[in-house]
């Protein structure tokens, strides 16, 4: 493999390769979905999901794109293999 060159990213995982070890990354990949669905300047928060919050379907609600918001349900689950941190709020926003 050293004709490839070291490997850096594959299957959306930073790949570091040190002395002491390998490591494996997510934070391209989050980068890459803030960017998409254009939310690079919002405020991170210390907890995943509101603590105090009754989430149900707004039936009088703005009309969302379906698509978009699949689309980021899907990405979001796939990050939750490995963050599991997220994987509750991430669950609850897909059963909307």
């Amino acid at each position: 493999m050293s004709m490839m060159g070291e490997l850096t990213y594959l299957l959306r995982l930073q790949v570091q390769q040190l002395k002491h070890g390998t490591f494996l990354s997510l934070s391209k990949y989050c980068f890459d979905l803030l960017k998409k669905f254009k939310m690079e300047v919002c405020k991170e928060i210390a907890t995943p999901i509101a603590t105090k919050c009754l989430i149900d379907a707004d039936e009088a609600g703005n009309q969302v794109d379906s698509t978009k918001y699949r689309g980021l349900i899907g990405s979001l689950l796939h990050l939750t293999v490995s963050r599991l941190d997220i994987q509750f709020g991430v669950c609850l926003c897909a059963r909307f």
